[in-house]
């Protein structure tokens, strides 16, 4: 995953992808917070060094949230709460991924172009779905509203490009 990312931006870490990771990660197997940050810099090859003072604040949060819960062992792993939003995230990811496939046929602009988007996006649809709890159901609405939109709006373009 980070490897990935990196590839593509070199070394900037995005909004919102400490806690998608923490999920990700958590997802496989419970670690420590110790553990997280060790697994980061070794999938990174040293290029992202996470702090204590990033991962730990992190991981308050999401055991608020209820997306992680601590083992007895002081490990933290995901919940049921939690493997749903990493889900959802993940699915959105792939959907804008094969909507925006068709922008990498415009050359390097238009694969930057698109690939900054997605990421973008990432960012924000991780952070307004990770909050969806604490949401009115008003504000989930339009959140869902907004995103049936956009979606409309790829698939339009993407069939006059073709």
């Amino acid at each position: 995953m980070i490897s990935h990312w990196f590839s593509r931006v070199n070394s900037v870490i995005p909004r919102g992808f400490s806690r998608q990771y923490i999920l990700n990660l958590l997802k496989e197997k419970p670690m420590s917070g110790k553990e997280i940050i060790d697994f980061a810099i070794y999938e990174s090859e040293g290029k992202w060094k996470p702090s204590p003072g990033l991962i730990y604040p992190m991981l308050g949060r999401l055991l608020e949230e209820g997306l992680i819960s601590e083992t007895e062992n002081g490990k933290y792993k995901v919940t049921h709460k939690g493997v749903g939003i990493a889900e959802d995230i993940q699915s959105i990811q792939k959907i804008l991924q094969k909507q925006l496939d068709v922008m990498f046929r415009f050359g390097s602009i238009g694969r930057f172009m698109a690939m900054d988007l997605i990421d973008r996006i990432s960012s924000i649809g991780s952070t307004l779905s990770s909050n969806l709890d604490k949401m009115t159901e008003q504000e989930r609405e339009k959140y869902k509203e907004f995103l049936i939109t956009e979606l409309k709006k790829i698939e339009k373009q993407e069939k006059e490009l073709r």
